[in-house]
């Protein structure tokens, strides 16, 4: 994708943010999204263990890491500089979690994460392929990752919106397979998924992967 496509999505999405909360109270919203990852979390039995590390993958300024206050969080997102200049999200309410401002495509971790969580965010960034090696490296073995996307339920769509703007928001239009594939060839195996909104054009869905332990030498 060229990168000026990636930077207007990007902008719009600092936009769209603007707009979504302009009129909102920003503490109740919090509860409101607070309630929503609990939800999430019980639908897709994706609770974190104790003592885990775990890496919020696109954490946006209210990301799952609202509700894993119990453990070390990490937590990525290109824009988070802009979030804390234009929103009230202040990094600093939250000292739980470790922020840094980078997007998916510059991490550098290497087996550093027990679970990694990365919803509604993957087909957010420029290079979707380095995006998902990250995602891969970064999670240790035995580690869980959990990805959640708005996927293409029409083939026909699918192509149509790679090459029109119909969704430009999200830069990257994938169909469930796709993603399953693309994490099994990166060493991840499908554990299930959920179905959680159905749309027309898009379902929006849950996997839940796990990444095989490294079998010690006899």
């Amino acid at each position: 994708m060229s990168f000026n496509k990636w930077r207007l999505a990007q902008y719009l999405e600092i936009r769209w943010w603007q707009n979504y909360l302009k009129n909102k109270d920003w503490p109740n919203y919090l509860e409101q999204k607070k309630a929503y990852w609990r939800r999430f979390i019980a639908q897709t039995n994706c609770a974190p263990q104790a003592n885990e590390r775990i890496l919020d993958a696109g954490c946006g300024p209210a990301g799952i890491f609202l509700v894993l206050e119990k453990n070390e969080v990490f937590a990525i997102d290109p824009l988070l500089t802009k979030y804390s200049e234009i929103l009230p999200f202040k990094p600093e309410d939250y000292p739980w979690v470790q922020f840094d401002n980078r997007p998916l495509e510059m991490l550098e971790a290497q087996g550093a994460y027990d679970r990694i969580y990365c919803l509604n965010a993957i087909n957010h960034v420029q290079d979707w392929e380095i995006s998902m090696d990250r995602l891969a490296t970064a999670l240790k073995p035995g580690g869980v990752l959990i990805l959640s996307s708005d996927l293409h339920r029409w083939k026909a769509l699918r192509h149509l919106f790679r090459m029109v703007p119909g969704d430009v928001l999200h830069p990257h239009q994938h169909a469930l397979h796709e993603y399953v594939a693309a994490m099994q060839k990166r060493g991840l195996a499908l554990q299930r998924h959920e179905l959680l909104k159905k749309g027309w054009i898009f379902g929006y869905w849950a996997l839940v992967l796990h990444k095989a332990q490294v079998n010690s030498p006899q």
